[in-house]
């Protein structure tokens, strides 16, 4: 039985932990604020460290899903973080949405423990995660990869290998590009054809069911039909987020984004007066109110 942590419990992290669990590994829980881990502690029948450090002590593998860039930062290199815990012959994975670079700063130190490391973020919802059927870039060397594969496994239904580290983070960034662009073009084709009155539920599986309908659209029918009585799966302050680590990225790179940069405004936009903690697919209400003038809910 591997023993694997999951370092940072999110929703997403939450997922990937009941995956894990039920593939057989025993896991390992640590998150900054603890009464947070406790729930899926005893869903999962984890064990809550209070440490990153003590958390790679303690596990084979490693696996780290935090919110920004100074997060897995000082995850891995502050004190009590993770290098002070890894040892030869453990795996690093670090499944968080960052910069390039933000892997490969902690790389020297993560190397000089023994340990492997590997960048490998995920693309899927968080339903995805709950039943290991992620997909998987990973950044990083094969043999290290190898090592992790086995625990990997469980997360998802497609691994893939899309160069050095570092890379993981740039594919996602890129893969995020076009689910932030669906996020935009189906709210506004979705507000469209209700503006010349046709039915919202019909329009969105008319829309589903055409050229457009990627899983995307399948998984976030309801936020977009009930946007009030769904619960969120990804807030707009991480898509906000996200997006501005994008168009860094493509500004980084001499690569224009136009669509990238239209996004990162309507989001900041539909992020106003306290709806940060929304869904992200609300900018379909943000469109609404435009037209309407009436305040979104």
């Amino acid at each position: 039985m591997t023993t694997v942590a999951m370092v940072g419990t999110g929703r997403m992290g939450s997922g990937m932990a009941h995956a894990l669990a039920a593939a057989g590994h025993r896991v390992v829980l640590q998150n900054r604020t603890r009464d947070r881990a406790e729930a899926l502690a005893a869903e999962i029948d984890a064990t809550i460290v209070a440490t990153p450090a003590e958390a790679a002590a303690t596990a084979d593998v490693t696996i780290t899903m935090l919110a920004d860039d100074d997060a897995v930062a000082a995850v891995y290199t502050g004190r009590d973080g993770l290098v002070e815990g890894a040892r030869a012959g453990t795996v690093l994975v670090d499944s968080s949405t960052v910069r390039p670079d933000t892997i490969r700063a902690v790389e020297a130190p993560v190397r000089a423990t023994g340990a492997g490391l590997l960048d490998a973020p995920v693309s899927g919802s968080t339903a995805f995660a709950r039943t290991g059927s992620l997909t998987l870039m990973v950044g990083g060397e094969a043999s290290d990869l190898e090592r992790a594969r086995p625990v990997l496994d469980a997360l998802a239904k497609t691994i893939h290998h899309v160069g050095p580290l570092g890379s993981g983070a740039a594919m996602k960034l890129a893969i995020n590009t076009v689910i932030y662009g669906l996020n935009g073009a189906l709210s506004e084709g979705l507000v469209l054809a209700e503006a010349a009155g046709i039915d919202r539920a019909l329009a969105y599986d008319v829309i589903a069911s055409g050229a457009p309908g990627a899983p995307y659209l399948g998984y976030k029918r309801a936020a977009f039909l009930d946007p009030g009585g769904t619960p969120v799966a990804f807030a707009l302050e991480l898509a906000e987020k996200d997006l501005r680590l994008i168009t860094e990225l493509a500004a980084a790179l001499g690569v224009e984004v136009p669509q990238a940069a239209a996004n990162l405004e309507l989001i900041r936009q539909a992020s106003t007066e306290g709806r940060a903690t929304q869904d992200f697919s609300t900018v379909a209400e943000e469109l609404r109110a435009r037209r309407t003038g009436a305040p979104v809910a």
